[in-house]
């Protein structure tokens, strides 16, 4: 497993064919000074030992692994939950925002700038902002704005700066837009805090490995609960943060299927969904290689989810490379099922999911009913509060 991970990426940030740095000239340096820094500064001992502390003093970590006592009695199976929305702030997000928060501290950095979605990224990174005394923008998408109204007043209450990204379809890809436009005006002060394992070279890197604790923390307590590793590891796909941070301490487990969940949307037609891997082929955007959602120029297209965290046109680099080598197996779960998948947890086991998650708990209730023999391990990647206001307002409470 390590040589894996000192394998992958290359010394160029590519992940098989997927990856890389696809910036102007002028981010070059700024990004190599940054590669640099990681590499030197994130295995340093003082490093080490500040985020260790961060993460069990404030963070809460180790997040507990949960059996689903009455959801596998209802569908079969054994399911378990990686409780990433017991994290600080709610989601795995404060993982990879503590640790860049960190290294910009180290760098000098005065503004972490980023984009949100979901607004949990927003949130965990005005978060680490507040720890750290450092000045934060977060830039999100008109639309998201007001369907995640909690997590934008939470954000205000840390003290972010809220930018809209007012053109296009105001939503995920826009916010991105608008971020790294804002950090090409001042690089050297500010440092973009990307949400997700995208973006140029080193930043899928990067988040990739401040995720891998969750992994690390799950296949030990999944081991110390049952005596065995899981048969199936589930988690959700956007950019796939959450997804890669559980899936790495798999990777070498062949008794393990790994199965990544991207959003099917309303349906599997043109801008109904956000299924990157499923419908998309290989493509250039925000400075890195993957497969991409394009329309007829081969523009990134128009991507829709119920969930405001999952509504990106690509996915991270080594998720590509994870799907073209076999490794992992990505599958899609629709709105309804999400929606369904929410209230079905909620009310069995007292649990309120982000509907990002939600994607998730309903593919892993898929294959309970399929596998009533097997245990299912499922990233819990962040709790529902920002999404309960939209999910009854839009779907109303079941009967």
């Amino acid at each position: 497993m390590s040589n894996y991970f000192k394998q992958y990426p290359n010394s160029e940030g590519f992940f098989g064919e997927y990856g890389g740095a696809f910036i102007p000239p002028s981010l070059e340096v700024e990004m190599k000074k940054i590669t640099d820094a990681y590499h030197t500064i994130s295995k340093s001992h003082n490093f080490i030992q500040e985020l260790r502390s961060i993460r069990k003093h404030y963070q809460g970590r180790p997040t507990p692994v949960y059996y689903c006592s009455r959801l596998s009695e209802k569908y079969g199976g054994r399911i378990y939950l990686k409780r990433e929305d017991l994290n600080h702030s709610g989601a795995h997000k404060l993982n990879h925002c503590m640790g860049e928060a960190l290294l910009a501290k180290h760098l000098g950095k005065k503004k972490l700038i980023a984009e949100t979605g979901a607004g949990q990224h927003g949130v965990a990174l005005a978060t680490a902002a507040a720890y750290f005394g450092l000045e934060c923008e977060i830039h999100m998408g008109e639309v998201d704005i007001k369907k995640q109204h909690p997590n934008v007043v939470r954000m205000k209450i840390l003290g972010a700066t809220i930018v809209p990204a007012t053109h296009g379809l105001k939503t995920l890809k826009e916010a991105v837009d608008s971020a790294f436009e804002a950090y090409l005006k001042d690089p050297e002060n500010t440092i973009y805090c990307i949400g997700s394992v995208v973006g140029p070279h080193p930043f899928p890197m990067m988040v990739r490995d401040f995720q891998r604790v969750v992994g690390i923390e799950a296949r030990e307590q999944f081991l110390e609960m049952t005596g065995e590793l899981p048969d199936n590891v589930v988690a959700c796909v956007g950019g796939g943060s959450n997804a890669i941070g559980l899936f790495s301490a798999f990777l070498n487990d062949d008794e393990c299927k790994i199965h990544g969940v991207e959003p099917a949307g309303r349906s599997m037609e043109y801008g109904e969904n956000a299924a990157s891997m499923t419908l998309g082929t290989p493509g250039i955007m925000h400075g890195f290689k993957s497969y991409m959602l394009k329309d007829e120029k081969g523009e990134p297209a128009p991507v829709y989810s119920v969930a405001s965290g999952l509504d990106y046109p690509a996915v991270g680099p080594e998720h590509c490379m994870l799907k073209d080598n076999n490794t992992v197996n990505y599958d899609i779960i629709n709105d309804k099922e999400a929606i369904d998948a929410f209230y079905e947890l909620s009310r069995l086991e007292g649990i309120i999911p982000a509907l990002e998650s939600s994607h998730a708990v309903a593919y892993a209730l898929k294959l309970a009913k399929e596998q009533p023999q097997k245990s299912i391990l499922v990233n819990l990647s962040g709790r529902g509060d920002k999404d309960i206001d939209f999910v009854v307002d839009t779907y109303g409470l079941p009967e």
